[in-house]
C-alpha cells in the first residue's frame, strides 16, 4: 500500500514525527514499510513566468526573458515545445539540485542561459502519474501561480512522501485510508479525526430506482440516484492525494469514486445516469456472453462470475470494472452509485482468470467491512454535493440487508501475560486496547473488547494478546523457557522405516531428490501405475502446477532430463513421496538409474545400472524389512508397456499383492525426457509399511564346509529361472545352501525351442558332507528337473 504522509496528517497529528519515524514506529508494529520515497526531490527552484520567448534559428530552442520576481530577470534558452509567453512556469535557477544533477549557468548554442524550464518528471515525479502533454513539455502553472514563490513543491502538492507499506493477508483493513489513520493512532498515542459524515446519504425524495440480487454471493447492494452533477476538475488537494497512491485525477466525479475507495476501503462504482436505459440493476451469475469493459478490452464472462445487470443487458463486472457502456464523460449531468458487499472468493477467481486485478478487485478478494458500503455512499453524496454540484438526491435503495453482527471478545490479564511471557498491567493492557478502538471493559482480571467492524482478522483472545504485544512492542518480551513436559524422544514406525529406505538406498550409491508435488493435467493423467483420479486445484498458479500428482515417474524422470542437461552424468537417484488421487493416498519409493552405478577403474570396476542392479536394489531392501523367499514375486510385465519396456520391465508382488513396475522405461517415452536408456523402479512404501513381518533372524556362520556341484540341464525355452530353482530348493531341502544361474546357451546342437542352463548348487549341512550323501541329494535333484519340467542333462 502507498501511505502519504501529507494525507494521513490530514487524520492524525504528526507533528515532531518524521516520516523515517513513523516507518520505523508502524514496522516495530507489525506493519512492514518496504521503502520510503519522495514524490519530488528538487530544491533552488521558483515560480516564474516567461515574458519574451524567441526561436533560436536553426534548431528547436527558445531564447526566453523569465521574471522570478519583481526585481529579477533570467534569460533562459528552452527546448519545449509548449514554451510561450505569458507562460508560469517552475524555474530551476543555477545551484538548483534536480535529480538528473546540479543546474548550472552556461551557454547553448552560443546563447547565454541562466537556469532551466522544468516538467514535472524532471522533478523526480512519477512519469504514470503523467498526462502525455505533461511529458512533452514544461509544466504550465496557473495563471494565478504567485510568481517568486520558492517552495514549489509546497505550491505543486509535491512536497509528499510515500511510506510503501506491505500488509499482511490478514490485515487488509488497512488498505483503507481511514482504518490506516486509527492504526497509526494507536501506534503513536495520538487522536485520530475523521471527516464526519456519517447520515449524509439518508436525504433524498422517493425514488423509483430498482435494485436487487439473484444470487448469495451479493448479500448487500445499495444503490443511489443523483439527478443532477457537474463535470469539472477536482479540487487541487484530492488530485494531491490521488497522485500519491499513483492515480490520476480524471474529473470530479470519477476522482470522487476512486477517492472515497481509498478513504474507506470499499470500492464504489458511479454510473452515468442517461446511460441506463432502464432504471434497473440487478446483480446475477448466471450468464455466459462476452462483455467490452470501461478500457475496451473484451472479456470472456463464465457461470459463477458475478454481473451488474441493466434490466437484461450487463453493464459491469461486478467488483472488478465497470462497462464502457455506462461509464462517465464530460457530458454527465446525472448519477447511480453503487456500493455493495460481495463474495471475496468469488471476485477473486473471476479477476484471476480474467487477469483483471484492478484497485477495485484487490480490495475485495481479501474480503471487506460489511458496514463499509454504508460509509462509503455517506462520504460519497457529502463530497458530490461540496465538489460536484450534486442536486435531485433520492433515496437510498438496497437489495439484501446489512447481517453484520458485533464481535465481543474476553480475555484476561494472567492469561495474556502468560501466554506472552510478559508482566504488563491491566492499565497498559487496556490503554493500548482503547487506542485501538476496541473499547474495553474491565472487570477484575478479564477484559472485554468490543471489536470495531473493520478489524475483520479478530477472531478470539489470542489475537487480542497479539494486538497488545505489537503495539506495548515486542522488545518488551522477557527471556523466559517454555513450560513443557519433559518426554523421551524417539521415532514413530513410519519415520524408522522411512530411516530404513534411505539407509540403503545410499548405501548403493543414490541420491535422494526432492520434486514438485503439483504436476500439469498431462502428467497427472499420462504416468505409470496412476494412483486414481487425479486431485485439479481450484485456482492454479500456472499450466504446468495444476494437479496433485498421482505418480512420481514424469518428475523424476524430468530430474534427470534437467541434470543431463546441466551436464551431470550417472544420474541415480531416488525420491520418498506421498501421491494423491481423489479419495486416497500412497506413500511411494522411486529409483532412477541413469548411467553407471559401479565405476572404479582402479579396480577395473565398471557397470551401468540395468533391470538386474534395479531388481537387486529392490530385493535388498525388502531383505532388511524381513520380506523375502516365497512372499515376493517376480512376474513378467502385462500392466504396463507404454511407459516401460514390454521385455525388460517386471512387475513386483508382496504376499500375492501387487506393489509396484520396475524396469527400463520404454524408449519411446524416454524420448519425450531426451533420455536413452534410463532403468525405473516405482514401489508402494504403504504396502512395505504394513507387510506383516517377524524379527529378522541371523544365523551363526556355517562351521563345516559346503562342496558345489554344477548341473547343466536342456529345458524347454519358456521354463524360467524361477522354476528351476524353485525345483531345486524343494528337493534339496535344509542340504542345499544355494543355487543360482551362471550360464544359458541356445542355439546350435540343441533342439528348436529348447535351451541349456547352467546351474552352480552349493550343499551344507550341520556336519562334515560325505560324498555318498552328496549324489543321493544331487541325483534326486536331477530327477525332479526331470519330472517337474522335463529337463535332461546335457551330455
Amino acid at each position: 500500500m502507498k501511505l502519504s504522509y501529507n494525507w494521513i496528517s490530514k487524520y492524525v497529528d504528526l507533528n515532531g514525527v518524521t516520516p523515517e519515524q513513523l516507518a520505523e514506529r508502524m514496522t516495530n508494529a507489525g506493519l512492514e514499510v518496504e521503502g520510503i520515497e519522495r514524490l519530488a526531490d528538487a530544491d533552488g527552484l521558483v515560480i516564474g513566468e516567461v515574458m519574451e520567448c524567441e526561436d533560436v534559428e536553426g534548431t528547436h530552442l527558445h531564447k526566453t526573458q523569465v521574471r522570478i520576481s519583481d526585481t529579477q530577470t533570467l534569460q533562459i534558452v528552452c527546448g519545449a515545445p509548449n514554451c510561450r509567453r505569458g507562460l508560469k512556469v517552475i524555474v530551476a535557477t543555477p545551484g538548483a539540485r534536480l535529480p538528473g544533477g546540479v543546474i548550472e549557468a552556461r551557454p547553448l548554442h552560443g546563447i547565454e542561459s541562466n537556469g532551466m524550464l522544468c516538467a514535472l518528471f524532471e522533478l523526480g515525479v512519477d512519469r504514470k502519474t503523467l498526462r502525455q502533454e505533461q511529458i512533452d513539455g514544461i509544466e504550465e502553472l496557473p495563471a494565478d501561480a504567485p510568481v517568486g514563490e520558492k517552495d514549489v513543491l509546497k505550491y505543486l502538492g509535491l512536497d509528499d512522501v510515500i511510506l510503501d507499506v506491505s500488509l499482511t493477508p490478514n490485515r487488509a483493513d488497512c488498505s483503507a485510508m481511514w482504518n490506516m489513520a486509527v492504526e497509526i493512532g494507536a501506534i503513536l498515542h495520538r487522536n485520530v479525526t475523521l471527516p464526519q459524515c456519517k447520515g449524509a446519504a439518508k436525504e433524498g425524495s422517493p425514488s423509483d430506482f430498482k435494485v436487487a440480487t439473484k444470487t448469495d454471493k451479493c448479500s448487500w447492494y445499495l444503490g443511489k440516484v443523483i439527478n443532477h452533477v457537474k463535470v469539472g476538475p477536482s479540487p487541487k488537494w484530492m488530485a494531491d492525494c490521488l497522485r500519491a497512491a499513483g492515480m490520476n485525477s480524471i474529473n470530479n466525479l470519477v476522482d470522487i469514486s476512486n477517492f472515497v475507495m481509498l478513504e474507506t476501503g470499499q470500492p464504489m462504482h458511479f454510473y452515468d445516469l442517461a446511460k441506463l436505459p432502464v432504471h434497473e440493476i440487478t446483480v446475477a451469475d448466471d450468464r455466459e456472453l462476452t462483455m467490452t469493459a470501461l478500457d475496451g478490452a473484451q472479456f470472456e464472462i463464465k457461470k459463477g462470475d458475478l454481473l451488474i445487470l441493466n434490466g437484461d443487458e450487463p453493464t459491469g463486472i461486478a467488483g472488478v470494472m465497470g462497462g464502457e457502456e455506462s461509464m462517465i464523460d464530460e457530458n454527465t449531468s446525472g448519477l447511480f452509485l453503487e456500493a455493495a458487499h460481495f463474495d471475496h472468493a468469488s471476485i477473486r477467481h473471476t479477476s484471476i482468470r480474467l487477469n483483471l486485478i484492478t484497485e477495485a478487485a484487490a480490495r475485495f478478494t481479501k474480503e471487506i467491512d460489511m458496514t463499509a458500503c454504508q460509509r462509503a455512499m455517506d462520504r460519497a453524496v457529502q463530497l458530490l454535493k461540496e465538489y460536484g454540484g450534486a442536486d435531485g438526491i433520492e433515496e437510498t435503495v438496497e437489495a439484501g440487508h446489512c447481517d453484520y453482527r458485533p464481535l465481543v471478545i474476553k480475555e484476561t490479564l494472567s492469561h495474556c501475560n502468560g501466554l506472552l511471557g510478559t508482566s504488563f498491567t491491566m492499565d497498559q493492557m487496556a490503554e493500548t486496547l482503547k487506542w485501538l478502538h476496541f473499547k474495553p471493559e474491565v472487570d477484575g482480571d478479564t477484559v472485554t473488547c468490543h471489536i470495531p467492524s473493520w478489524r475483520i482478522d479478530m477472531e478470539g483472545p489470542a489475537d487480542v494478546d497479539e494486538e497488545v504485544i505489537r503495539l506495548l512492542g515486542f522488545d518488551s518480551l522477557g527471556y523466559t523457557l517454555p513450560q513443557l513436559t519433559a518426554t523421551v524422544g524417539q521415532l514413530s514406525p513410519a519415520q524408522r522405516a522411512r530411516r530404513k529406505v534411505r539407509s540403503v538406498a545410499m548405501a548403493y550409491g543414490l541420491n535422494e531428490i526432492v520434486t514438485y508435488t503439483l504436476v500439469s493435467k498431462k502428467y497427472a493423467k499420462d504416468t505409470s501405475n496412476p494412483l486414481g483420479e487425479a486431485i485439479d486445484l481450484a485456482m492454479p498458479m500456472s499450466e504446468a502446477r495444476t494437479t496433485i500428482r498421482t505418480g512420481l515417474m514424469n518428475s523424476v524422470l524430468e530430474c534427470v532430463q534437467y541434470n543431463e542437461a546441466h551436464g551431470n552424468t550417472d544420474n541415480n537417484f531416488y525420491e520418498i513421496s506421498t501421491v494423491h488421487a481423489k479419495g486416497r493416498r500412497d506413500e511411494r519409493l522411486a529409483i532412477v538409474l541413469d548411467g553407471k552405478v559401479l565405476n572404479d577403474p582402479l579396480h577395473h570396476l565398471d557397470r551401468n545400472g540395468d533391470f538386474y542392479s534395479l531388481k537387486g536394489i529392490l530385493l535388498d531392501l525388502l531383505q532388511g524389512f524381513g520380506i523375502a523367499g516365497a512372499r515376493l514375486d517376480v512376474k513378467p510385465n502385462g500392466k504396463d508397456t507404454v511407459h516401460y519396456h514390454p521385455y525388460r520391465s517386471a512387475e513386483l508382488w508382496l504376499d500375492h499383492q501387487f506393489i509396484g513396475l520396475f524396469g527400463e522405461v520404454h524408449p519411446t517415452y524416454a524420448a519425450q525426457f531426451d533420455l536413452k536408456r534410463v532403468v525405473y523402479a516405482e514401489v508402494s512404501l504403504e504396502a512395505i509399511y504394513n507387510a506383516k513381518v517377524g524379527h529378522v533372524r541371523y544365523a551363526a556362520l556355517p562351521k563345516f564346509p559346503g562342496v558345489e556341484r554344477d548341473i547343466a540341464v536342456v529345458v524347454d525355452r519358456k521354463t524360467t529361472a524361477e522354476e528351476l530353482l524353485n525345483s531345486i530348493r524343494k528337493e534339496g531341502k535344509k542340504m542345499v545352501a544355494s543355487a543360482e544361474i551362471f550360464d544359458i546357451y541356445e542355439g546350435a546342437n540343441l533342439p528348436e525351442g529348447m535351451k541349456s542352463v547352467a546351474l552352480h548348487v552349493v550343499y551344507q549341512a550341520d556336519h562334515t558332507l560325505r560324498d555318498a550323501e552328496i549324489d543321493a541329494v544331487h541325483s534326486a535333484i536331477v530327477e525332479r528337473l526331470k519330472k517337474d519340467l522335463g529337463a535332461q542333462l546335457r551330455a
